[in-house]
């Protein structure tokens, strides 16, 4: 069963409930502690202190606050139930610090501009990201109160269409910039690229999307999907996905491409300089094989 749209003021103090609440953890305060002081400051006129009261009593049962947030359909989001579970579970490599930060910034979207595109392209990036599991996280999110009927009938359709299409491409087939194409092609060539391009973007019966975003995902059909994000975050201020910790970390630890392209140079001088000092560069690993390669410079010992 799908949940209401909540109030305004809702979101905004689960955005505060969800930001303190990793605050306090990165201070190494205890769930069950956090949850029994944090509901005094809660606006009083909201459900969210009783929504705590239970959180707390089945962490004290369970270990657990995904079980709580299930429990409650009628007031948390599936999604948000779905990534604090993923969190918490035993093997997860995905950091419980980084889902309560996706839930913070969810929750300041539903408070201040609420879109159902911006709302899917947010949760689609926090899965991929995140690797959460494209079944469940889909079933999550068409139970999202937010989105309306045809949203969640479009959704159900991507399990069996992102093995075969790029997300890029789905969306623009939901746009209106691919309906306007349609509409406005005259010429026979220009109509059938246009018939062309809707039998291979499978158009929903009506646009989910709009003209710009439509622009956006035709330009980046065959690009990493990470640049469609980007270009939706820059172009229409659709809200950034948080990411982990340790993914800033690692990808600081990557050298700038013009650093890796001078070190292999230097890497394969110094691999001429040692056959060298050895006795001399032997010209015959060069010569073509009986099957007609040439070994390359990089295979040499």
């Amino acid at each position: 069963m799908r949940g209401p749209v909540l109030d305004r003021e809702e979101y905004i103090e689960q955005e505060y409930f969800f930001r303190v609440y990793r605050e306090r953890l990165l201070e190494n305060v205890p769930s069950q502690e956090i949850l029994k002081t944090i509901s005094e400051e809660i606006l009083a006129t909201t459900r969210l202190p009783m929504a705590i009261d239970f959180m707390r009593a089945e962490i004290l049962h369970s270990g657990k606050i995904s079980t709580a947030m299930f429990r409650l359909p009628h007031y948390f989001a599936p999604f948000q139930a779905f990534v604090i579970s993923r969190a918490e579970e035993d093997e997860s490599r995905f950091e419980q610090l980084t889902a309560l930060k996706i839930l913070e910034s969810e929750a300041h979207f539903r408070a201040v501009s609420p879109s159902m595109p911006g709302l899917f392209i947010f949760q689609f990036e926090c899965i991929a990201r995140n690797r959460l599991g494209y079944g469940e996280g889909l079933k999550a999110m068409m139970a999202d109160p937010l989105y309306s009927e045809e949203w969640s009938r479009w959704i159900a359709r991507l399990a069996g269409s992102l093995g075969e299409r790029e997300l890029a491409e789905i969306v623009y087939g939901a746009s209106q910039h691919l309906l306007n194409r349609r509409s406005t092609a005259r010429s026979p060539a220009e109509k059938a690229a246009a018939k062309q391009e809707e039998g291979s973007s499978s158009p929903s019966p009506m646009a989910l999307f709009g003209d710009q975003e439509g622009r956006i995902a035709k330009a980046n059909i065959g690009r990493d999907p990470l640049y469609f994000f980007a270009a939706l975050q820059r172009q229409l201020n659709y809200p950034a996905v948080p990411r982990s910790s340790q993914a800033e970390a690692d990808e600081n630890k990557k050298l700038p491409p013009f650093l890796e392209a001078r070190l292999n140079k230097i890497e394969q001088r110094l691999k001429i300089n040692e056959m060298e000092v050895k006795g001399g560069i032997d010209l015959t690993r060069f010569y073509k094989q009986p099957d007609g390669e040439t070994p390359k410079l990089s295979d040499l010992p």
